[in-house]
């Protein structure tokens, strides 16, 4: 059997990370691969800064070039809302524990990862509130007492921990920013370069879906030939 994962290093205050969210939808649609998140921090820690008119200039280019090539919604609340509230944070590390906490309450870290995005960009939410990730659990239809005991769980210690390991990951698959995408079948690991399928989501799934069959034909085949009978160099064993 071939295993195959899509390890996608992201994180949820990255813009570029929102225009591949669709290449992440499409990509959960493949069967037989499974979608790891790695939460990068990119913004977490001493990295975490107030909005300013500083940054306002600085993400709109950005996000006007992420809208255009590839269709992806940002709301009146996010551009005139949130980009002109001078008392919201942007931090990473609320919502990637918010992401932990999902995961770890019903396996839908992924779900609650792009809910939190589009909870950003669209509605101009400040996902680096616990109430607000609260609100947007319950929104997913997780119980909202669940959720907020599994995000009260996540210490400080174990996200730290996190952001290293998906900072491993990073390095460990030749990637130098954030959203990355390592596909790994039978434990070989390759990064993918997902730039030319932004906008095109189901061209990306059938790419890895390509690739997949690919692997799996070869893992058939050496599995046969593996298989084969053969005679000793002095004899067959009747």
């Amino acid at each position: 059997m071939t295993y195959a994962t899509l390890h996608y290093i992201a994180d949820p205050l990255c813009g570029w990370c929102y225009a591949a969210a669709p290449l992440v939808r499409a990509a959960r649609d493949v069967a037989g691969l499974d979608v790891a998140l790695h939460g990068g921090g990119m913004m977490a820690g001493p990295n975490a800064q107030p909005v300013t008119p500083q940054l306002r200039s600085y993400v709109m280019p950005h996000d006007h070039r992420i809208a255009e090539l590839t269709g992806q919604p940002f709301g009146d609340a996010y551009f005139d809302g949130l980009l002109r509230d001078g008392a919201a944070v942007f931090d990473s590390a609320p919502p990637t524990a918010a992401a932990l906490a999902a995961e770890a309450l019903a396996g839908r870290g992924l779900d609650m990862f792009a809910a939190m995005q589009r909870a950003h960009y669209v509605d101009g939410k400040r996902i680096a509130e616990r109430d607000v990730l609260v609100d947007i659990a319950a929104d997913l239809g997780l119980d909202r007492a669940a959720f907020a005991k599994a995000l009260d769980a996540v210490d400080a210690n174990a996200l730290m921990a996190h952001f290293r390991e998906s900072r491993a990951w990073l390095a460990r698959v030749g990637g130098s920013g954030f959203p990355t995408f390592a596909l790994e079948i039978d434990g070989r690991l390759e990064r993918l370069e997902p730039g030319r399928y932004l906008g095109q989501p189901d061209a990306w799934r059938d790419a890895l879906r390509e690739r997949l069959m690919a692997a799996q034909a070869t893992s058939a085949a050496a599995g046969d030939a593996a298989a084969l009978p053969q005679c000793g160099p002095d004899g067959c064993a009747i």
